[in-house]
């Protein structure tokens, strides 16, 4: 017979029929005459119950049937009358497809702390917790590609190794085939690359965004959505090794499209995981975060109010609030700054413009004032800043002179500046932590708890 997922079978109304399920036993109670065992597959947040007449089958290999053992049943669905279910299976017959010693299985007793589940990020995503997390990823992950889809976008691969930093900020991490011991050096005493793979110095990506650029100017509309990596060495609740990004790039949009797309995507998102992710959102809510369900419709009900950095730096000196880091033009905001602006102030999620240039990347456009930049933040509550983008300098003079000033090196980037010499055009993109994301979807407090294996210092174990 054929396996049905237990997903559809707790929404049937056809009872009295006979139904197949597999899946990991989550409980197991009863007495000497019938046993209750709580069966999930994965597909949804609820079990299925399974009621055993213990007399119809053998004892030694109900014995096997444990928290966390795998198991087949075959049996009649029918309408239950048990508190908080609406169907359950008479088991006529039981398989034990994997046993779990209830002495050793670390997920035999409930109440386990994040903390220790990410020391067992083997077995995590058998509990309820993390089923509703990586199923809420999921449903994210396809969100994503229809919305771009639908909008017309095409889905652009950007290389993961690469000879190029994109933010300049140096922590990357080196790809090599050269031995770790007396690697070949050159007549300076350096490291001569020539003999390496590539025969240049080549790392890990931080961003796919210069890549997307080149694929924009001929496509006009691309997005990108693929694993990145930092090598800070940053411990918090905020920072991965290795994490996702969605990086859009369009030809024609100047800051103003730009925003426009950002908020229209971010509310596309969250409406799709209330649309389709209730269940999980709901124990969520229920279980770690009394506010999300209502934090997420926030969203969804309001526009995005947009200011400008100087705007927003003159509303948080007024405000009277004692921040931890004080706040002064010209230099970045801190998330008690954004969560303050966007949680108290306003009331709804802001989108901060024109940004001082000094703290900004080097492509982004230049102001006719000579010290902001055409960039854009968009701010969340309780995450702060959840997008960055801007208008990118289309201007060959100016984007050359900027990459001078900040010591870039022209000579690697040549190719990045001749598509300024053929063939320019106006053009934006922005850049979305999937990982940000999912935590504001989530209500998660942890970054490492919204990716199935977590890269951060000293843990690469799985």
């Amino acid at each position: 017979m054929k396996r049905i997922k237990i997903k559809e079978l707790l929404t049937s109304t056809e009872f009295d029929r006979q139904v197949h399920v597999k899946g990991w036993v989550r409980t197991r109670r009863g007495n000497k005459n019938v046993m209750f065992i709580a069966l999930n597959d994965g597909s949804v947040i609820h079990n299925i119950q399974i009621v055993v007449d213990v007399s119809t089958f053998d004892e030694e290999q109900l014995k096997l049937i444990t928290t966390g053992s795998c198991i087949a049943a075959t049996g009649k669905l029918v309408e239950s009358m048990g508190k908080g279910q609406t169907v359950e299976i008479h088991a006529t017959t039981l398989e034990v497809y994997g046993s779990a010693d209830s002495e050793t299985y670390p997920l035999q007793k409930k109440g386990h702390t994040l903390e220790f589940l990410r020391e067992i990020a083997h077995l995590r995503p058998r509990t309820n917790t993390f089923g509703a997390v990586f199923r809420l990823r999921h449903a994210m992950s396809f969100a994503i590609h229809k919305f771009f889809n639908d909008k017309g976008f095409y889905y652009l691969h950007t290389p993961i190794i690469t000879g190029s930093d994109c933010e300049g900020a140096g922590a990357m991490f080196r790809v090599t085939t050269l031995p770790p011991v007396n690697p070949p050096v050159n007549g300076n005493g350096q490291v001569d690359y020539q003999e390496d793979f590539f025969g240049r110095e080549t790392n890990l990506t931080v961003s796919g965004q210069l890549e997307g650029e080149l694929g924009a100017l001929a496509l006009s509309e691309i997005y990108t959505f693929g694993p990145t990596f930092r090598a800070e060495n940053s411990n918090t609740p905020r920072h991965l090794a290795e994490f996702w990004m969605i990086e859009p790039e369009m030809v024609f949009y100047d800051i103003h499209d730009d925003m426009d797309l950002a908020e229209e995507f971010l509310k596309y998102l969250v409406q799709y995981a209330l649309d389709n992710c209730r269940d999980d959102l709901e124990f969520l809510n229920n279980m770690y975060d009394k506010e999300l369900i209502g934090r997420l419709q926030f969203v969804l009900d309001n526009d995005f109010k947009r200011i400008t950095y100087t705007e927003g730096v003159e509303i948080l000196k007024k405000s009277g609030q004692t921040f931890e880091y004080p706040v002064d033009w010209g230099a970045d905001l801190q998330a008690e700054h954004e969560r303050y602006l966007v949680e108290k102030h306003f009331e709804r999620p802001v989108i901060l413009t024109d940004y001082p240039r000094d703290i900004k990347a080097f492509y982004m456009k230049q102001n006719d004032d000579g010290k902001t930049v055409r960039a854009m933040d968009v701010l969340f509550p309780r995450i702060g800043e959840i997008i960055g983008g801007s208008e990118r300098e289309s201007d060959y003079s100016k984007l050359e002179n900027r990459m001078k000033e900040m010591n870039l090196p022209i000579d690697e980037m040549w190719w990045y500046l001749e598509t300024r010499k053929f063939g320019t055009a106006p053009h934006s993109g922005f850049g979305l932590g999937f990982e940000r994301l999912l935590l504001f979807v989530t209500g998660m407090g942890n970054i490492r708890d919204v990716i199935p294996f977590p890269r951060t210092p000293k843990n690469a174990n799985f």
